[in-house]
């Protein structure tokens, strides 16, 4: 167990690639915050459901591809204001909220109370926070002074964790723990190969494309694209993609410059394998540039956090040859006035 990491403040909420080589601080950081929480362990007979918006939902869709068949009861991410239709009170419900005052997120915590549901919520503070104290809801706090989508160690770390605590799958504090480790031995290399893949796609709008375990990853990387280096990025997965998209990649080089990264991990189906040499091979001649990527680590938990920490490395690299500011999301926060919404 670690101390909470010291001298973090609410004061200026960072996005610098120090935050992203934080992230194996962050991982044992969060273990020790599930812990002091004391959520006393039961049983949700029908899984776990993470509910979240953005960055405070990727957490859920890592935490569950990360534990993959060791699954034994469902674990899904909800991203609306609605929990799904079919849900029943036996499932658990995750109110994943950074900020605290997710719209979205806080209309799930109250749909959940309607229906029975045994809820747990995560987040720094505001809304959610007051409500889930009042209610004598279990609350994990988080550390403010971040950038919701920079908290992506404590997110993942804290919805592997409640799966466990909720009976949905065994715990994997262990790999979360050895998985810091790796990244902190990788961030040199890591630093650099982001550096050479923002060489290669500069210029270029890219499309990330993912399999099993790193589906969640292409999309954290395409969101990352967007929000960091405020560029257009999209996200596809094999092999559904090679029953529709890859034909669209005939007519990419009339259009502008396309690129596509694939994200690949030796836990792959053989065919799904194949796919990813045949896909880059076929659209290359209307791509201005193809890199393919393998996960590395031991665990799944590893591999993952490894290529997580590329994107997010990735993304900063990019926003820096632009010359933008990753912290800024001026345009999001436009939308929220429109709409009347909080922060």
């Amino acid at each position: 167990m670690t101390d909470a990491l010291p001298g973090v403040g609410a004061a200026d909420r960072s996005n610098k690639p120090g935050d992203v080589l934080a992230i194996p601080d962050h991982l044992r950081d969060a273990l020790w915050r599930v812990e002091a929480a004391k959520i006393a362990p039961f049983d949700a007979p029908g899984g776990l459901v993470v509910c979240g918006m953005g960055g405070s939902a990727i957490g859920g869709d890592l935490a569950a591809v990360a534990l993959g068949n060791r699954l034994s009861r469902p674990l899904t991410t909800e991203r609306g204001y609605e929990l799904p239709s079919c849900m029943l009170p036996d499932q658990a419900v995750l109110c994943s909220s950074y900020s605290g005052d997710t719209e979205e997120t806080i209309a799930c915590y109250e749909a959940a109370e309607a229906l029975g549901a045994k809820r747990i919520v995560a987040t720094t503070g505001g809304q959610l926070a007051d409500a889930a104290r009042r209610d004598g809801v279990p609350v994990i706090g988080l550390p403010s002074g971040l950038q919701p989508r920079a908290a992506v160690g404590y997110l993942f770390t804290v919805a592997a964790e409640i799966a466990a605590i909720t009976g949905a799958a065994p715990g994997i504090r262990t790999e979360i723990d050895s998985s810091a480790a790796h990244l902190r031995a990788a961030a040199p290399a890591l630093t650099e190969r982001a550096a050479g893949l923002a060489d290669l796609l500069e210029g270029s709008i890219p499309v990330i494309y993912g399999a099993d375990l790193t589906v969640p990853v292409a999309f954290r990387w395409k969101t990352q694209i967007n929000e960091n280096a405020k560029l257009p990025a999209f996200t596809a997965q094999l092999p559904e993609a090679d029953h529709n998209e890859i034909a669209g990649w005939d007519g990419s080089s009339d259009l502008g410059r396309m690129s596509a990264v694939f994200l690949e991990d030796r836990d792959q189906h053989p065919r799904v394998r194949q796919r990813f040499e045949l896909t880059a091979k076929l659209i290359e001649p209307g791509a201005s540039a193809i890199a393919r990527l393998e996960t590395e680590g031991d665990s799944r938990t590893e591999r993952l956090l490894w290529t997580v920490m590329l994107g997010d490395l990735l993304s900063l690299r990019l926003a820096a040859r632009h010359g933008v500011d990753p912290s800024s999301i001026e345009t999001i926060e436009r939308l929220k006035d429109e709409l009347g919404a909080p922060s």
